[in-house]
């Protein structure tokens, strides 16, 4: 097993989506800021105004930094707070999958499209129609199918959808009752809107139970990504608080998902956020820490570490603070 290594980058970057493109590995990060914006629970503090793309053709090799891909001032509907993005390709055109707060505040997902997988990305001139919520994570099933995933709760206002409609409200359900889900949905043809309305992605205990709100060590909280090994979903998250990636098992890309197990242990800052990605033969977590701006929670910098799967298909658990 190697231990997580940072990304020789030069900037602040965060919440890194990895995929590979014509035999090359690209990372679709955030990239955070000093915006100067005191630490909150809604997370104002991650004040972020655009993406850069980064690549190699080695997990070992120089790591290209591919400049502004997408500038919040180039989306007609969005008002700030670029989070975590992802991205895919379809007919050798590439889309960009990002949450923006709109001019009211509330966080949606678009969709840019690019001629190359660095971008640059022109941004649909609306928000994805029905899109709500933050983390938006692409999944090209091997049928051809495309699924998004999205959902955050806290400064994510999943908890303020409850009743299908935007509310200032920002109780979560009781300890007890089942915990909120993120959401998925088939995507359209082209890519640019939903073919149904969102559904929950239900995940479950051993027995068949739904986890529950009060269970923080396993519940859903933000980051959600989908990966297929050996014909199972893999459902992989993070739990926000407790600080841990957690991931589920299923049959489908609807779910339910079966909680398996922690696919990483807390890291230097607040949370992390991850995405996972076979690149020349082997897996990797691709993820995030505070280490290098010394514990500043929103000052983050992207890491990678080999994954290891048993032979039932579970994953050996990673230390998130080694070294």
């Amino acid at each position: 097993m190697l231990k997580p290594k940072h990304l020789p980058i030069d900037l602040y970057t965060a919440d890194p989506s990895a995929h590979v493109f014509n035999g090359r590995l690209y990372i679709y990060p955030s990239h955070d800021i000093e915006a100067g914006i005191p630490f909150n629970d809604n997370g104002d503090h991650f004040a972020m105004e655009d993406y850069h793309v980064y690549s190699m053709d080695d997990i070992n090799g120089e790591v290209i930094d591919h400049g502004v891909a997408l500038h919040v001032d180039d989306v007609p509907w969005a008002s700030r707070q670029m989070w975590a993005p992802d991205a895919t390709e379809k007919n050798g055109k590439y889309y960009f999958f990002f949450p923006a707060k709109d001019k009211e505040g509330v966080f949606r997902i678009g969709v840019a499209i690019g001629e190359k997988p660095e971008g640059p990305f022109l941004p649909e001139p609306t928000e994805i129609e029905g899109s709500f919520s933050i983390d938006p994570a692409i999944f090209n099933d091997t049928d051809g199918e495309y699924y998004l995933y999205f959902g955050g709760i806290w400064g994510g206002q999943l908890q303020r959808w409850k009743n299908g409609e935007y509310e200032e409200d920002d109780s979560e359900p009781a300890d007890h009752l089942p915990a909120l889900c993120p959401k998925v949905a088939r995507m359209s043809a082209d890519l640019k809107s939903m073919t149904e309305e969102p559904r929950d992605v239900l995940i479950i205990d051993k027995d068949g139970n739904p986890l529950t709100a009060g269970d923080h060590e396993r519940r859903f909280f933000e980051a959600a990504w989908v990966h297929r090994y050996n014909g199972k979903y893999y459902f992989s998250y993070s739990t926000g608080n407790t600080h841990l990636l957690c991931y589920a098992i299923g049959d489908s890309p609807y779910g339910p998902f079966t909680y398996t197990g922690t696919i990483m242990t807390p890291v230097v800052g607040w949370t992390t956020h991850h995405s996972i990605c076979e690149f020349k033969g082997k897996w990797y977590l691709f993820h995030h820490d505070s280490k290098i701006s010394g514990g500043i929670t929103h000052l983050r910098s992207m890491k990678a570490v080999e994954l290891t799967y048993r032979e039932d298909g579970s994953l050996v658990t990673i230390d998130g603070m080694a070294e």
